[in-house]
């Protein structure tokens, strides 16, 4: 087997693992955050260093197979480097840091699992844009690199943007939830995945490859399922919760 055909067996792994994670999260949430279920998934640690450790892979697997590749000096490939480090060094990184400390604690099956799709994942994209794509300076010039950097903006935008809305929900020291409010909020009760489902919805575009559809194709199977959960959990715990929000998707679900 050529690392090219190995690699396209990984791909096709993702989107198989994609298609089976929807219905398992739609009957099961996975347990963290507000769906922890305490020592009934095993050994646990502090959530802030779980969380980096799952997504180091992301930012470190990432940079080390894209160095690896014999594009990786080139202008487009760099511009794809950049945005993918841009995502995953705020998301490992600074964005457990704006939590701040916390006493919840996440299983380490939920680590280890993340931490194995994010080396597999890392690995399938830089390959791609830095070995296998073939991203000549033209590409700069092609529709889909244009919009789909565009969507991948926006979706960062989004994403961000609600992230700091959930962060300034508590005070320094404060454990619990409140409802928010303002922004895409007014509509959804989870524009942060939306946010990042359109984030790697133009990741697929911009890169154009199968490693960046299974890649979207995952988020999607992922974060669906959390959105409705979370949904369900706020219309359950706050009386006062606003009645015509959507989970995910303004209007429609």
């Amino acid at each position: 087997m050529t690392e090219l055909q190995f690699h396209g067996a990984l791909v096709w792994a993702v989107i198989a693992t994609g298609c089976l994670t929807l219905p398992f999260l739609l009957r099961r949430p996975a347990p963290y955050g507000r769906h922890y279920e305490g020592a009934r998934w095993g050994p646990h640690v502090p959530s802030r260093l779980g969380w980096v450790l799952m997504e180091l892979p992301a930012v470190a697997a990432f940079l080390a197979v894209y160095l690896d590749g014999r594009a990786a000096g080139q202008l487009v490939p760099l511009l794809f480097l950049a945005m993918w480090q841009v995502h995953y060094v705020n998301r490992t990184f600074i964005y457990p840091l704006r939590k701040g400390e916390s006493a919840r604690r996440m299983p380490v099956v939920v680590i280890a699992s993340g931490f194995f799709f994010n080396m597999v994942n890392a690995y399938v994209n830089a390959r791609v844009i830095s070995e296998f794509g073939g991203y000549g300076i033209q590409w700069l010039s092609d529709p889909r690199f244009a919009i789909g950097l565009a969507i991948f903006l926006s979706g960062m935008a989004l994403n961000h943007h609600a992230d700091t809305v959930l962060l300034r929900l508590r005070r320094p020291g404060e454990t619990g939830y409140a409802v928010p409010r303002g922004g895409l909020f007014r509509l959804v009760s989870c524009p942060n995945y939306l946010g990042e489902i359109i984030e790697w919805a133009g990741w697929a575009l911009a890169t154009w490859s199968w490693g960046g559809f299974a890649f979207w194709l995952f988020t999607t199977a992922n974060l669906l399922p959390r959105a409705r959960s979370n949904h369900l959990w706020c219309l359950e715990t706050f009386e006062d919760y606003p009645p015509r929000r959507k989970a995910l998707i303004p209007g429609i679900y």
